[in-house]
């Protein structure tokens, strides 16, 4: 294959993609399905690397070699940034880890990362199983009842209760959980909604929403600073994600964070563990529940390795066909499909010269369907991700992630929390699609199964 980055610069001045409409740029195509599915099908017209045009003359280089992605997302990551489209998300999580750049975000992520290596993620693993096995005693009021339970429902609260009880241990009552789970629940839907317009401008309305968004958010932020208050009037800081920030210190400068940057990467942290990592999960039973030859093979090393008790941290490594169940859906429903960066300054991708200002559309579901670096892309075979699987032709052709220097930073968390669910849950219980359910996608913001995902639940 030819270096796209080193290919000469002879291409053709016009870039490949869709032709449009004066003002309407490509609307009409991208109406035709979902916006994920859109851009897979102008990718096999119009190649890898396309340009796709907005109405009102907004143009955006949508990507998917792989290649391409080395060159954005770590050669010359400094080149391309999270970009004004995305401030978006500023009232929401405002200058954590998802959003800040340069010199502070360096700072912030080395505040961060101790607390996200395997080593730390281990002395979770403990919360995260008595979470889990505390939804399955639940679960045993519908075993073999007949009665349908929207497992979608369940893997948000049960990723909303990890990601509570791992930031903050106990000390939100059951009710203030609930809280803010509703709320963060709403606040995303909102900003997702935002994220989907073509022009940004519903939250500079007057409306009943954007006035139910700002209390939503003051709740959260009365919440969150009352912890950390809390929390610092005691001196004892604990031994979860909180206690870890409070205690963090900068190596070159010594320095900890303030209140408000502690809320920010708070909150952070908690859109990011919660919402993807359910939806991965959703996912997961589904297809578990349609490819009963792999189900069975997971429920057999769950068996063996297991044997009747409840996992450990050391049993992460050992459950490696559950593991990669987990990664084959991260591959085949990445919960981000197309995530946005914008260039600083002026760059060359595969020939076609870049400037500054562009908005560039990372496709994930499209360099995850790429069936130049994929066997089969659209089947489910996790054995691709065993040692020695068939994995992708490329590093850069599996981001469920991110990757780079920003790759998130909670990948750890997230690969140890759905391999576990899955573990027990597969230890316990068989989960099969009611009637009628179909797996189809509905994509607002993230890549979440339309309808939830209603299923039937038998004792093993």
């Amino acid at each position: 294959m030819i270096d796209p980055i080193t290919r000469p610069t002879s291409a053709p001045s016009r870039v490949p993609g869709p032709r449009g409409f004066p003002l309407l740029g490509n609307l009409f195509d991208l109406r035709e399905g979902l916006f994920h599915e859109v851009l897979l099908r102008m990718h096999q017209e119009h190649g890898d690397l396309f340009r796709l045009r907005f109405p009102g003359g907004r143009d955006a280089y949508v990507v998917r070699d792989p290649e391409v992605l080395r060159h954005v997302l770590q050669m010359n990551n400094g080149n391309y940034v999270k970009g004004a489209r995305m401030q978006i998300a500023a009232p929401l999580i405002g200058n954590g880890l998802f959003l800040s750049e340069g010199a502070f975000w360096r700072r912030q992520r080395r505040l961060l990362q101790p607390a996200f290596v395997r080593p730390s993620i281990a002395l979770l693993v403990d919360t995260m199983v008595q979470t889990v096995q505390e939804m399955l005693d639940r679960w045993q009021i519908h075993a073999g009842t007949g009665q349908p339970l929207n497992i979608q429902d369940e893997m948000m609260r049960l990723a909303m209760e990890v990601v509570t009880r791992t930031l903050f241990t106990n000390s939100l009552t059951p009710e203030e959980v609930r809280e803010v789970g509703e709320q963060f629940t709403f606040l995303l839907e909102v900003i997702s909604e935002r994220g989907q317009e073509i022009v940004p401008i519903s939250h500079r309305l007057p409306s009943r929403r954007n006035r139910r968004f700002r209390q939503a958010l003051e709740r959260i932020d009365r919440l969150i600073y009352r912890l950390i208050e809390d929390r610092r009037r005691s001196g004892e800081y604990g031994t979860d994600l909180l206690g870890k920030l409070l205690q963090a210190r900068d190596q070159e400068t010594g320095q900890g964070m303030d209140d408000r940057q502690l809320r920010d990467e708070l909150v952070t942290l908690f859109l990011a563990g919660h919402e993807t990592t359910a939806i991965t999960l959703t996912w997961a039973l589904g297809m578990l529940s349609t490819h009963p030859a792999v189900r069975r093979r997971l429920q057999a090393e769950v068996d063996m390795v297991l044997d009747g008790r409840r996992p450990t941290a050391p049993d992460l490594d050992r459950l490696t066909y559950t593991r990669a169940v987990f990664s084959e859906t991260l591959r085949i429903y990445p919960p981000l499909p197309v995530f946005m960066r914008e260039s600083v300054g002026p760059d060359e991708l595969a020939g076609i010269p870049i400037g500054p200002g562009e908005t560039l559309l990372i496709h994930v579901y499209g360099v995850h369907h790429h069936e130049g670096y994929w066997d089969n892309p659209e089947g489910f075979e996790p054995e691709r991700f065993l040692p020695g699987g068939r994995g992708p032709g490329h590093r850069f052709a599996y981001i469920p992630f991110g990757a780079g220097p920003r790759q998130c930073i909670g990948n750890h968390f997230a690969l140890a929390e759905g391999t576990l669910a899955l573990a027990m849950i597969h230890q316990r219980y068989v989960l099969n699609l009611t009637p009628g359910a179909k797996l189809e996608v509905d994509a607002v913001g993230t890549l979440r199964p339309k309808g939830g995902l209603w299923v039937h639940i038998q004792g093993r």
